[in-house]
């Protein structure tokens, strides 16, 4: 995916308090089109993020003032759709599992590989911001507005995250096709996405809360074994 021109690049804002590593992540984002912003603490995050437009937020989860995951929780209140990549140098799967369950997009561990950051963000981008040339996809009672990138279901509107958002059009485009863990993993997340998270699980049971549980018809289903489809 080329990124977008030069004149009019898409903003990213960078928390990193690492005053080096920050310096290596802009530089190498900047050469590649994009336009790096960074901060240093959440507070002046917090104040970025009010006062400009941002397409993509890397936030470091470690940093002065809040952590990176209380950011993404209130970051995520505001813009329900901007993918939010955290950076951390700690494995610990609880901060994995908080930060997919407060609206993180992805996840990257320390020492951060800028090729794969850079991939990352033109994943997330080319998914987020996109035209897809279907205009409305239906399942039974659900509806897909893939121009506005909004999901209702009976008249209802759902709130959906970046990635929540892909893997239920992923799971619509196939409808009635039982999708396999590797094909998500190849189209929702990435070939380098690190499977021992259970990351794929845990989004199927946010999709199923929130397009399933308030409802008595279930539309996502689960062929053990196999994957997952939409029916």
């Amino acid at each position: 995916m080329e990124t977008q021109n030069m004149q009019n690049p898409y903003k990213i804002l960078l928390l990193e308090d690492e005053r080096m590593f920050s310096e290596t992540v802009r530089r190498y984002l900047t050469q590649h089109g994009f336009d790096v912003e960074v901060a240093f603490d959440a507070d002046q995050a917090r104040k970025m993020f009010a006062e400009n437009p941002y397409q993509v937020l890397l936030l470091d989860v470690y940093v002065p003032g809040d952590t990176g995951i209380e950011l993404c929780r209130s970051f995520r209140e505001v813009n329900s759709k901007v993918p939010i990549i955290l950076l951390s140098s700690s494995n610990e799967m609880q901060n994995k599992m908080d930060a997919f369950s407060l609206g993180a997009d992805d996840f990257i561990i320390k020492p951060v590989s800028m090729e794969e950051l850079l991939a990352k963000v033109k994943v997330f981008i080319k998914r987020t911001y996109e035209e897809t040339t279907e205009k409305k996809i239906v399942v039974h009672d659900l509806e897909i507005d893939t121009q506005h990138k909004s999901v209702k279901r009976q008249g209802q509107e759902i709130q959906l995250t970046a990635k929540e958002y892909a893997l239920l059009l992923m799971l619509a485009k196939n409808k009635g096709v039982v999708v396999s863990k590797h094909d998500i993993m190849e189209k929702v997340w990435d070939l380098s996405f690190d499977t021992g998270t259970n990351s794929i699980e845990v989004y199927i049971n946010f999709l199923r809360k929130k397009i399933d549980r308030p409802f008595d018809e279930k539309l996502i289903h689960t062929k053990p074994g196999f994957g997952y489809y939409i029916k």
